[in-house]
């Protein structure tokens, strides 16, 4: 294993509500929903109509910019509902789960056939199971290019984020399956880079076999792009391609069962959250079903408190997404917040005692502050691991001036919204550099 320290990032363990180690399996919900508005990039073809019937594994859509690449239902019943949003967006996919649900069926593959099989006939396999989408490309972020082969493919176990799974729960009796994802990577390349946290010998033991790489450091340490970017020798490398610890397994269980796999396990936490927890339940569960009983003033945030989007207390969990963060929606002003000493507010500037205040901190959803310029303070540049300087990209981004933003590491960001939240100005660092990495994808076509 090759060490890697990653200097700079936040650490968010003083942050109260952190979902325990304990894993709780909820019953079947009553429904089921694929999210298509939630998927990067893609340009949904439907292939259902309300009323059709569906098996688990059957196309529900397909991405239009390439046919093979196609989304299967994530449970077997009847199509509920088809949701839009503004312009026609295929916002939610409803599925009515049958009691009993009828699964698709796709050829298994052993561990001997694995061995022997052809790089393109495994790749089309993936393919015709919908198990592509799982697997993404850097710089940015799009579902891999089923007709290249990367210089690298990255796997990330950590959760260095606050509110997401333990990989120790997720890969629970699940090493030889694990390994068997490794092997399927291997395949479609050379190079296979997984890199676990030193502070969690438990996952190192166990999958000690299959790890390349041991981080050291706070949050995004365990990002795959974080990973790219200390080890990369030449700028050919950017184009790797990376895929959760967590779809490891289902592409893993797919070819050894033949079947369309849906189980998630989903990290349940907030201060708001009434059972704070990892749930082990499926693919495009309703959030309700997570957390019942929520009333009032609570925000729904899927996938992270960072990298995550609000949802709705109604909607459901996308594909991608592993974690349901419970915070308070509070919009009340503190009287006289500005001369109080903050000993509870979680914060990352010296402005309040809390940074020196290593017990447990609410958070919640309040700004705790206005909207203004940027003031140069540097605050971002100090937690950036991939050491760009987002305080110039973003204003560069601002000016139109986009070649001056990628001199300054633009495609090198790895979106994980550190930059927004430590910034007193209120500056949504992130979404502005998030964007414009979306926008320069789309107007050049660059793969």
């Amino acid at each position: 294993m090759i060490a890697i320290k990653v200097k700079k990032g936040y650490d968010f363990k003083n942050i109260a509500g952190q979902p325990a180690l304990e894993a709780e399996k909820p019953g079947k919900p009553a429904c089921v929903a694929a999210l298509p508005e939630k998927i990067p990039f893609i340009k949904p073809r439907l292939r259902v109509e309300v009323g059709d019937s569906v098996k688990i594994g059957s196309v529900l859509f397909e991405d239009r910019r390439n046919p093979a690449v196609r989304f299967m239902s994530p449970g077997g019943g009847e199509i509920a509902q088809i949701n839009f949003g503004p312009r026609r967006i295929i916002k939610e996919i409803v599925i009515r789960l049958a009691e009993n649900e009828a699964q698709a069926e796709f050829d298994a593959l052993s561990e001997k056939a694995l061995e022997q099989i052809e790089r393109d006939k495994l790749v089309a396999m993936l393919l015709d199971g919908g198990m592509w989408p799982l697997i993404k490309a850097f710089p940015f972020r799009d579902i891999a290019d089923p007709a290249a082969v990367p210089p690298a493919i990255f796997v990330s176990l950590g959760a260095k984020e606050a509110f997401q799974p333990a990989p120790e729960v997720y890969l629970n009796g699940k090493k030889n399956l694990f390994g068997y994802g490794i092997k399927i990577l291997q395949k479609l390349t050379q190079n296979v880079y997984a890199g676990a946290a030193a502070d969690n010998p438990n996952v190192l033991k166990e999958l000690r076999e299959n790890i390349t790489h041991v981080f050291k450091g706070a949050y995004p340490a365990d990002d795959p792009g974080v990973l790219l970017y200390h080890i990369k020798q030449s700028s050919s490398e950017n184009r790797s391609w990376y895929i959760a610890g967590q779809d490891v397994l289902l592409l893993a269980q797919f070819l050894m069962t033949g079947a369309y796999p849906v189980e998630r396990t989903v990290a349940v936490g907030g201060t708001s959250a009434p059972k704070k927890k990892h749930f082990i339940t499926r693919i495009g569960v309703p959030l309700a079903h997570l957390a019942p009983g929520v009333n009032g003033d609570v925000r729904f945030t899927a996938g992270g408190i960072l990298r995550g989007y609000a949802a709705s207390k109604d909607g459901y969990l996308g594909l991608y997404e592993t974690s349901v963060t419970l915070l308070p929606e509070s919009g009340e002003k503190e009287l006289f917040g500005f001369a109080r000493p903050g000993f509870e507010k979680p914060s990352y500037s010296r402005a309040f005692l809390s940074f020196f205040n290593t017990s447990a901190l609410p958070a919640n959803c309040n700004l705790h502050g206005d909207g203004r310029a940027c003031i140069n303070c540097g605050a971002c540049a100090e937690v950036c691991p991939v050491d760009i300087l987002p305080q110039f990209a973003f204003k560069c981004v601002l000016a139109d001036e986009v070649e001056e933003s990628l001199q300054h590491g633009l495609l090198d960001c790895v979106e994980c919204g550190l930059c927004s939240y430590v910034c007193p100005s209120k500056v949504e660092v992130c979404t502005i550099l998030k964007k414009a990495k979306a926008a320069y994808y789309k107007e050049t076509g660059v793969k």
